[in-house]
């Protein structure tokens, strides 16, 4: 070979182990950044599993107050009745004086749980009106007044209009 061959040959050969090494230093810097990418995400995990080991025995607690007091599965009709009698009930009991009832749609949205509404419209002392909330409102039956109206009487000063909606959670009768 002649000496301008030799030099082309090394100079390929140079060139060849130039590109080989770029391309070693490219995979090897995507594969390192790959495995960062794993081990940050590992961490993720790792704070996330750290978060529900310290949390949980809050959500067990929970989870066995809602063992003790989840309400058995029941038909959707018998609990809005159910509902709207426990309503006029406390309203007599509590001395006020029913307007209007309007049973709202049931919220079947809940995964676990469907809300059976009443709407309900009463007249009476504040006093009376707050002690019919206070028996209204029990979260160990899943019942609340969610969303609550409160104007003057038009025609006694002395007596409040209210307009609340009343919520009763219950678990649905399966589907068969």
């Amino acid at each position: 070979m002649s000496p301008r061959e030799k030099k082309l040959l090394i100079f390929f050969a140079a060139a060849g182990f130039l590109i080989l090494n770029f391309l070693a230093i490219g995979l090897f810097k995507s594969k390192r950044l790959e495995v960062g990418l794993q081990r940050d995400q590992a961490r993720q995990k790792l704070k996330t599993a750290e978060m529900f080991r310290a949390s949980s025995e809050q959500v067990m607690d929970e989870m066995e107050w809602l063992a003790q007091h989840e309400p058995e599965p029941a038909d959707n009709q018998d609990i809005q009745t159910q509902l709207q009698q426990l309503c006029e009930r406390e309203a007599r009991t509590a001395g006020l004086t029913i307007k209007t009832q309007k049973p709202l749609q049931t919220d079947t949205t809940g995964q676990y749980y469907h809300r059976a509404k009443i709407q309900l419209t009463v007249s009476g002392d504040e006093k009376d009106l707050y002690e019919w909330f206070d028996r209204l409102n029990i979260p160990e039956q899943f019942r609340i007044a969610s969303s609550i109206r409160i104007s003057p009487n038009k025609e006694d000063d002395t007596k409040i209009d209210c307009t609340a909606t009343i919520e009763q959670w219950f678990v649905p009768v399966p589907a068969i």
